[in-house]
């Protein structure tokens, strides 16, 4: 299957599950995930009419997104270390991936500097695995208000990553989790703080969708396995 087959048949998964539990598929964001492929895949994967692609390596980025279509809407999905914010900044429209408030503050900082805003998802360790990022769910409340609060970032919601599992229970209740977290702060903030809800990948984004994600983050699915 080529990439614009596979490109098709995502779509096709997102509208058939979108169907089956009562959702629009235009509330799906799918985010290609380009990661250690050439800026020669993720053009062929653009010219079947994807335009959303996240990266997760900040010199990587930096280096592919110049070879790509200047409408391509980038996103930075991966670990951040505050030394290669510039790397990623202003060029990523999204950041998936603040994991602390550390993190928070140093992009903010960054953003002042520079006179930008930076679009920003808070990472939650849904799954308390101690090889994710993420803030525990805990003090997730917490320290999203906190975030709210710093100049030159604009929270627009929350992301996690499952537990890689072939239980669907067990994936699905990491889900819950994030969705309950949102809840809880919409009770004081607005909806342009607590849209997004940014879960899902290749192996688990139909459970995602069907616990309220709208916006996945695809691929081994799209691109094929990694180091091709």
């Amino acid at each position: 299957m080529n990439r614009s087959e596979s490109v098709k048949k995502i779509q096709d998964r997102i509208a058939e599950t979108c169907q089956r539990c009562g959702r629009d598929p235009l509330e799906i964001k799918l985010v290609a995930v380009s990661k250690m492929f050439p800026a020669e895949a993720v053009k062929e994967v653009y010219d079947a009419g994807l335009r959303c692609f996240g990266e997760s390596r900040a010199q990587e980025f930096r280096d592919k997104h110049p070879l790509l279509p200047e409408d391509v809407e980038w996103h930075f999905i991966g670990h951040l270390q505050t030394n290669k914010i510039k790397y990623v900044v202003p060029n990523a429209e999204l950041v998936h991936s603040v994991d602390s408030l550390h993190l928070a503050t140093a992009l903010s900082d960054y953003a002042r500097k520079k006179e930008v805003d930076i679009a920003v998802l808070m990472e939650v360790n849904t799954s308390e695995e101690a090889s994710k990022f993420g803030t525990t769910a805990e003090s997730a409340v917490d320290t999203y208000h906190k975030i709210c609060e710093l100049p030159g970032l604009a929270a627009k919601g929350l992301m996690t990553i499952a537990p890689y599992s072939d239980d669907e229970k067990e994936i699905r209740d990491a889900f819950q989790r994030l969705r309950a977290i949102r809840e809880r702060l919409q009770n004081d903030l607005s909806s342009d703080r607590t849209g997004v809800l940014s879960m899902g990948m290749s192996h688990d984004f139909e459970y995602a969708i069907m616990e309220g994600s709208t916006m996945v983050r695809i691929g081994s699915a799209i691109f094929g396995p990694r180091g091709r």
